[in-house]
């Protein structure tokens, strides 16, 4: 902590500098507060490409700062003025690897947005995204503190640079769920690399639209909250979503995304709110997110590779879906799946793979779930290849997905019913490759035993396994 501190006539201000190579090292948790500066060079200044005498500098990757990113440079009431004119809204240098800002911050209340909550701000937003997509240098559009208006709008790219977007308000929908029409995305990111969305609430209202499709009335079909399609390198953190129409956060071919320190809610009865969905997407990594919704916490579907999901907290909800697979004859297989540290608390599944009876190109292969708690779960383990949820229409066929090296160990905690580990594979593509171990799933009464089901399923047991394992 710098504090109560007065600078006269130096160079620099408040700085960080680090040379231009990898290291070890980080800086972080760190507050500058009251502080007064008179004729300062350099007022705030981070330098990643520190070379003292401007000579063979390294001119290297430095690796501190949160391993090549500066997630988050909060500002709060910082007033600096120019000698010579009037000062630039925010006089900041971000050089090196990371951040190399200057001038370029966009706040949306500059350019028009209203924080009622009332007004519609969209078109500030679009200003603000279209000035900071266009920008050489990184750059940051910024929602302040309030709350902000805005219709279904498409921040698209390719951008020249990289973008923070970051949030301090709630940023709301319209209360009158036709003005999505049929777009299917409130808040979506098309076509961009290296973008930053931080911290914030997105509140999508979505209460209205669930009692319409609850009561079966004419409905439109409903919206994504924040979409990703089309995109690369995405870093999602500290972002509170609540009441999505539909999904929550919904990532569609794309690559290297990282969501972390996720609040997302809606209630336990609200239909098709997924927390997070992903298709057609590589690279994907979910960690210390806790997720309370009406449908899957999170759901994989085809195309998904090579994901990772880490201390998870799911509940309500309908659990951690590979699936459904075999929506279409010719689809993409899942692979590459670690699940880890997660607890299920109350859900309708723990983990699940499920996909439809009818023929498919599809697969889903080397899946682990490790280290998974389950409290009172009604399906803490499930593998379910005649999916058809309304049990009307159902394709009655055998399911053309296989299913093969899938891994479940360290699971232990509550079934809310008798059947703890249920295992109904297909009958022309039976499960490979399942390996139950140190397994400790117990009913909730004391009047009976859990037991476990497999139907073509094979396998093999490690360790310990309660219930029984039936592989």
């Amino acid at each position: 902590m710098v504090k109560n501190v007065t600078l006269a006539g130096s160079q620099n201000g408040l700085r960080i500098k680090s040379w231009g190579r990898p290291s070890n090292g980080f800086a972080k948790d760190i507050l500058s507060q009251h502080i007064a500066m008179n004729n300062v060079q350099n007022p705030i200044v981070i330098d990643q490409n520190y070379c003292h005498e401007n000579k063979d500098c390294p001119g290297q990757v430095t690796s501190v700062l949160n391993d090549l990113r500066i997630t988050v440079i909060p500002l709060e009431d910082v007033k600096l003025t120019y000698r010579n004119g009037p000062a630039d809204d925010i006089v900041i240098h971000f050089t090196g690897s990371s951040y190399q800002a200057s001038n370029v911050v966009y706040n949306v209340v500059k350019l028009g947005a209203k924080p009622d909550g009332k007004i519609d701000s969209t078109e500030a937003f679009k200003k603000a995204w279209t000035l900071a997509c266009s920008s050489t240098w990184p750059a940051m559009v910024y929602v302040p503190k309030g709350s902000f208006l805005i219709k279904p709008v498409v921040f698209g790219g390719p951008c020249k640079n990289k973008i923070l977007f970051s949030i301090d308000g709630t940023i709301v929908a319209p209360s009158n769920y036709w003005v999505f029409g049929n777009s299917g995305f409130w808040i979506l990111f098309y076509k961009v690399t290296g973008v930053t969305v931080y911290g914030g609430t997105i509140d999508a209202k979505g209460g209205s639209f669930w009692a319409c499709r609850n009561a079966g009335k004419n409905c439109p079909p409903g919206a994504r909250s924040m979409s990703f399609v089309a995109s690369s390198n995405i870093m999602v953190t500290r972002l509170t979503s609540i009441n999505s129409q539909m999904f929550h956060i919904s990532i569609h071919q794309c690559h290297n995304i990282t969501l972390e320190n996720m609040k997302i809610s809606a209630p336990s009865w609200s239909p098709n709110t997924d927390g997070i969905h992903m298709q057609s997407s590589t690279g994907i990594s979910i960690t210390n997110s806790m997720i309370k919704t009406g449908d899957d916490c999170i759901s994989i579907g085809p195309g998904s590779k090579n994901l990772r999901i880490h201390r998870i907290v799911c509940g309500p909800g309908h659990g951690i879906s590979i699936g459904s697979l075999a929506l279409h004859q010719n689809e993409d297989g899942v692979e590459n799946v670690k699940v880890t540290s997660v607890v299920f608390m109350g859900t309708q599944n723990g983990v699940r793979i499920k996909s439809w009876g009818r023929p498919s190109t599809g697969y889903a292969r080397n899946i682990v779930f490790e280290n998974i708690i389950m409290k009172y779960v009604y399906n803490p383990i499930i593998i379910d290849q005649n999916y058809c949820p309304s049990a009307k229409g159902c394709p009655k066929h055998s399911s053309g997905v296989k299913i093969s090296g899938v891994t479940y160990k360290n699971i232990k905690g509550t079934s809310a019913t008798q059947l703890a580990m249920n295992f109904v594979c297909s009958s022309s593509n039976p499960c490979k490759g399942l390996i139950l171990e140190d397994i400790n799933l117990t009913y909730y009464k004391k009047s009976g035993a859990a037991t476990s089901f497999c139907k073509n399923a094979n396998g093999s047991k490690k360790g310990v396994v309660i219930p029984p394992s039936c592989l």
